[in-house]
């Protein structure tokens, strides 16, 4: 594909520099990059030599936002995982309003997942074979685009289910060719070392995203009506194009990956065939399936919070439940200090998958609710230990021309691992009761990873 139009970046709104292929070679300069404009130095960064001392060394690693473009992306992130969150909420209970039906709502949400498996694929072949930057612009357009539609058939008092099942496979479309870009594009924009503060980074504003969105949702649907609720995302989304606006050009590093230019299925196939031949990556994507499969409860938390934890109020224990492993995900990412600079990848994904799958069984059999709610955030801060590394693995194993690809079987995994896992302890939960369901999969989380670490050691020797 045509990579000129790569030149309507303003070199001028960013210093970060994009690495190209030199002219008649199919791989990058092997002459050392420019480093990123840093910024102020900082005392407590390695960069500098300096130490983090005392509490410092517990918070967050934010030197990822010394450089301008990841900042600027990472900035337009805080107000969309509210934004999106908003509309999360509000298709699911606009469903129900209209059908007085939750076997609608999960209709509904069978009904945005095959497009988001197909096009996540699709989208990372694409994402491997254009400017990252363009493919950016156009899809957080189309998303922008379907919130706005949303709130037309809103404001207007359709009320069609149909409508609403469209709107949300076309969300979902155009997330999962967003996703793969997105996430691809962090490795050029920060130094590989800082690449787990960076995941850390993001993935704690999306976790404060789900805490904090459904809880204002919660506060404005009474005030402003439901329909709002898909404007205010739009406009939140105004920023996020904005922000990919001002981002440098990000065309494929190999003159091969630029002559190609097309993403069809052979593109993916030979995604696949990369991952069977990465140990490392494979192993990465099967820690998370054997996390989210056997150990999401998610699923259990409504008969929990009526049968088990009742005595505290239904409403007030299912809230609970669902807040808890997100907070915990929040608490992880704002002490990331103590983790985001290990070398060990592997061996950080192999423990905070064990120690997801203990504080699920310590939660299936705590009879107590705050004991219950304290395990899921446990569950919640080893989560967040997983998804940095996991990320950090993925970005750093995988080659520029295959990142896209690698981040769209990720964003796959990622939405796929809690459905199956819904299914599983739904029936779990029928034929053995709940807790029992809870706590034997956190079991077989162990017991699953710990066999995978000691008969594939290429995962847990992996370091950086």
């Amino acid at each position: 594909m045509d990579t000129s139009e790569s030149s309507t970046a303003e070199p001028a709104n960013d210093d970060t520099p994009v690495r190209t292929a030199r002219p008649g070679t199919t791989s990058p300069d092997p002459a050392p990059d420019p480093a990123p404009d840093p910024g102020p130095p900082d005392p407590a960064s390695p960069d500098t030599g300096g130490a983090r001392r005392g509490w410092r060394r517990f918070t967050m690693d934010t030197r990822p936002l010394r450089h301008p473009a990841f900042r600027r992306l990472w900035s337009s992130t805080i107000v969309t995982a509210v934004g999106s969150q908003l509309t999360a909420v509000a298709v699911p209970k606009q469903i129900y309003d209209i059908t007085g039906s939750s076997a609608w709502v999960g209709y509904a949400s069978l009904a945005g997942l095959l497009p988001l498996i197909v096009f996540a694929l699709w989208g990372g072949a694409i994402a491997d074979s254009m400017d990252r930057r363009r493919l950016l612009l156009l899809t957080n357009s189309g998303i922008a685009a379907t919130s706005v539609l949303f709130w037309a058939q809103a404001i207007t008092g359709l009320d069609s289910v149909a409508v609403l099942m469209v709107l949300l496979a076309l969300q979902q479309a155009f997330f999962g060719l967003n996703s793969p870009a997105r996430n691809a594009s962090i490795a050029r924009l920060v130094p590989e070392d800082e690449l787990p503060a960076a995941n850390a980074l993001g993935s704690t504003v999306m976790q404060t995203g789900l805490v904090a969105g459904p809880l204002l949702a919660g506060v404005l649907i009474p005030v402003i009506g439901l329909s709002e609720l898909y404007l205010i995302d739009a406009l939140a989304l105004c920023v996020t194009v904005w922000a990919v606006v001002r981002l440098p050009a990000l065309p494929p590093l190999t003159a091969a990956a630029a002559a190609a230019g097309r993403a069809g299925l052979g593109a993916i196939a030979e995604g696949f065939r990369y991952i069977s031949l990465h140990k490392v990556l494979l192993l990465s994507f099967l820690a998370d399936i054997i996390a989210m499969v056997f150990g999401m409860p998610r699923a259990l938390f409504p008969q929990l919070a009526a049968e088990t934890y009742g005595g505290h109020g239904e409403g007030l224990a299912l809230g609970l439940l669902f807040a808890a492993i997100p907070i915990g995900a929040v608490l992880g990412g704002l002490a990331s200090g103590t983790f985001s600079r290990a070398r060990r990848h592997g061996l950080m994904v192999i423990v905070a998958v064990v120690a997801w799958g203990v504080a699920v069984t310590g939660f299936g059999l705590s009879g107590n609710l705050w004991v219950a709610v304290a395990f899921l955030a446990a569950a919640g801060v080893a989560d967040m230990v997983s998804m940095v590394f996991r990320g950090a693995i993925l970005l750093s194993a995988a080659t520029d021309e295959m990142r896209g690809r690698m981040q769209g079987v990720f964003t796959v995994v990622v939405a796929g691992g809690p459905r199956l896992a819904d299914v599983l302890h739904g029936t779990g939960g029928s034929l053995f009761g709940p807790r029992a369901a809870v706590a034997g999969g956190g079991l077989l989380v162990v017991v699953a990873t710990l066999v995978l670490a000691a008969v594939t050691p290429a995962l847990r020797n992996h370091r950086v």
